[in-house]
């Protein structure tokens, strides 16, 4: 860590295409160079931006982890050109991210709730764990012993969350993170087989408080955690589904950090045993939440691009408003987030 900056661990959550939102606030934060980023821990396309950081930092440090972000969305985007699920002429005169009115995108999504994978690809075709091989050179991230890494994935037979830690990362490892469970076969590693790290960690923040140095977490959060009125549609109900789902667990160890933060203030723990964690959140929800559930497979370089830019925005705005705070006091009121009454920055 250079003179002057501020160690923090980083939580990633999952989300698709919206993980490029993700993308953006890394950019911001390797570019500010205020802060050394000690771990990261990620869950599907969190895990994704972390290999990526990983890989990068070994060929060029910052600025390398900043192009390996770039090349890798813009692979994705590029092997997504020949994907017949596009926007439709209407929504990008409109200036509409989403599928909702793509006919190929209903058919798909009707189809991987008839069928399983096992039988509308009982190959086990799969372009993004390619993609990950061919973008990422893993043997290089394994050797990134300036940054630590957990990606979550969910077992599949106990229902368990699995972390894998930097040292023993492959390509089929953060695929398992990002598996879900209607579109690819679940992943097997060592004759266990895994599903999407969100179910259980989205992303896990318990790998930081053992074997980690800093106190500070910032979340870079895309899932809203509160929606505003019942769904209606059958895809708004699942799509609703899955937020809570995936915000779950994440909601469940903020409120055990915000237990303990608040004994240690009462004087029932001592911190010569028990950590008294800050917990810090990037998010904007007034940007993502409007985008809907099927801009998430949306992978147009112009999408993810205006993802990143809203990503580099709100982590700059972040930076002016509480990097002075880090490593003094928490930005976020946790029980604010957990009890329903939103989101509440500090100072």
């Amino acid at each position: 860590m250079s003179e002057g900056q501020k160690s923090v661990n980083i939580a990633l959550q999952g989300g698709g295409a919206h993980g490029a939102f993700t993308w953006g606030v890394l950019d911001k934060l390797l570019e500010d160079g205020r802060l050394d980023v000690e771990a990261i821990s990620g869950t599907s396309a969190g895990a994704m931006n972390a290999v990526a950081v990983a890989d990068g930092l070994m060929s060029d440090g910052a600025d390398g982890a900043r192009a390996a972000l770039e090349h890798f969305w813009r692979s994705i985007s590029e092997r997504s050109a020949f994907s017949p699920i596009q926007r439709l002429p209407f929504d990008v005169f409109m200036g509409n991210w989403s599928l909702d009115h793509t006919p190929s995108y209903h058919f798909f999504d009707a189809m991987t709730r008839m069928t399983s994978p096992y039988q509308f690809n009982p190959l086990d075709i799969n372009p993004l764990l390619q993609l990950l091989e061919e973008c990422i050179d893993f043997d290089r991230v394994r050797s990134c012993d300036q940054l630590k890494l957990f990606i979550s994935a969910t077992d599949v037979e106990t229902g368990r969350v699995k972390i894998f830690n930097r040292s023993e990362l492959t390509a089929e490892m953060v695929m398992a993170s990002a598996c879900l469970p209607f579109l690819f076969q679940a992943v097997e590693i060592d004759g266990v087989p895994y599903w999407d790290g969100g179910y259980m960690g989205n992303p896990a923040l318990f790998p930081f408080h053992t074997q980690t140095d800093s106190d500070d977490i910032i979340v870079v959060q895309i899932n809203p955690i509160e929606r505003r009125g019942a769904p209606r549609t059958a895809q708004e109900i699942l799509n609703r589904i899955n937020e809570i789902s995936f915000n779950g667990s994440l909601l469940r160890e903020f409120r055990a950090i915000d237990f303990v933060r608040r004994l240690i203030e009462e004087g029932k723990l001592s911190q010569e045993h028990y950590r008294k964690t800050r917990v810090h959140v990037i998010e904007n929800q007034n940007e993502l939440k409007p985008l809907g559930a099927s801009s998430k497979v949306n992978a147009e370089w112009r999408f993810l691009v205006h993802l990143r830019d809203i990503g580099r925005e709100t982590a700059e705005r972040w930076l002016a408003a509480h990097v002075d705070h880090v490593g003094n006091q928490s930005t976020v009121d946790l029980r604010a987030m957990f009890q329903g009454l939103g989101v509440e920055h500090h100072g």
